[in-house]
């Protein structure tokens, strides 16, 4: 592929990602810049809130072609609206004990300049996730660590049976070569798929399984 060739796939790749945050409801596309460079988006400029930061990057990452995004959207809060680190922790403290998918008992909060850590364990990863989905959703939050390490339950043995066959399930990932490796709790996914969504797709799936701690995502982007 020429460099003209490139230039020119970069450029249709800026105009696709940025007619997806047109399309997002969720993002004001107007404060947001795209730049494209071999495939790698880069997102740059202002969001209220961190929610519409995630929402961005999430939005370009379903666009066909992507291969990686770098998220350097700032969350702009002026001083007059920024909430005290109390405030947050204590909001966040509420949000995970009322969340039915979260064991709050088992997860500690800690913030600082309005970005809040995540720690403790649970079994599953949608609890690892729901608890940092609850704290995202507060005002004032600037960003969210998520430390949170989930207890394998299940042998590797067990766990790629598990994950192979779930990959198999998948209408979006069935027909794509996709290898899984596991290395005691550790997932790691080899291969390809033909787009960022379905890289997405099989992390998730990996993650869905019981057990796993890590999930190292080597799937490559392309025809």
């Amino acid at each position: 592929m020429t460099t003209q060739t490139v230039a020119n796939t970069d450029r249709e790749l800026q105009r696709q990602v940025l007619r997806e945050l047109e399309w997002e409801p969720r993002v004001d596309a107007t404060r947001i810049a795209v730049a494209v460079l071999n495939g790698v988006v880069t997102l740059s400029g202002r969001a209220p809130n961190y929610l519409q930061r995630l929402a961005a990057e999430k939005a370009a990452k379903r666009v066909y072609g992507v291969r990686a995004v770098v998220n350097e959207i700032e969350v702009d809060r002026g001083d007059e609206d920024r909430r005290s680190d109390e405030d947050i922790a204590r909001d966040a403290v509420h949000a995970l004990k009322w969340n039915i998918f979260v064991p709050a008992k088992d997860i500690k909060v800690a913030v600082e300049h309005g970005r809040v850590t995540l720690t403790g364990e649970v079994r599953w990863n949608f609890q690892r996730e729901a608890a940092e989905d609850a704290v995202a959703a507060i005002d004032g939050v600037e960003g969210v660590t998520n430390r949170i390490v989930v207890k394998p339950k299940v042998s590797a043995r067990e766990l790629r049976a598990r994950i192979e066959e779930a990959v198999g399930r998948s209408a979006g990932l069935a027909a794509r070569r996709i290898n899984v490796h596991v290395q005691r709790s550790k997932v790691i996914l080899t291969g390809r798929v033909s787009s960022w969504a379905e890289r997405d797709l099989a992390e998730r799936t990996a993650w869905a399984a019981p057990g796993v701690e890590a999930v190292d995502n080597q799937l490559e982007v392309g025809p």
